[in-house]
């Protein structure tokens, strides 16, 4: 499957389990062992899984299989390895403390759903 298309049908499959937000960056000319990095952030371990269960579901679908999966057993971080995309499912938190981002900040980078804003405990947006 085609690098961009690997990455829509993953970022879509993501969106479908409501996630905190999902970024790509373009790693082409930066690096050689990927095209695309699909970053992923999720508010609980459960939400992790789902979110790569459900990729990792609609990629099978489409005749991707990952070439490995790291981290299903704590889903604190979940990578699934697709050779030309990686994609990382983080939880919030963990996502802040490896802030991939900031590592390949000369990679451009495309929102493709934005940060949804938190409700307090109260249920009004802060």
């Amino acid at each position: 499957m085609e690098a961009e298309r690997l990455l829509t049908f993953a970022a879509e499959a993501a969106a479908e389990v409501k996630p905190d937000s999902v970024v790509s960056l373009d790693l082409r000319g930066l690096c050689s062992f990927t095209d695309y990095f699909l970053i992923v952030s999720a508010g609980s371990h459960r939400q992790v899984r789902a979110i790569a269960d459900t990729i990792a579901e609609r990629l099978k679908e489409a005749s991707a299989r990952p070439l490995h999966i790291e981290g299903y057993a704590d889903a604190r971080w979940i990578l699934l390895d697709y050779n030309e995309c990686i994609i990382h499912i983080f939880e919030e938190s963990t996502r802040q403390y490896y802030d991939l981002e900031r590592l390949w900040g000369d990679a451009p980078r495309r929102v493709l759903v934005a940060p949804a804003p938190r409700a307090d405990r109260w249920g009004a947006d802060r």
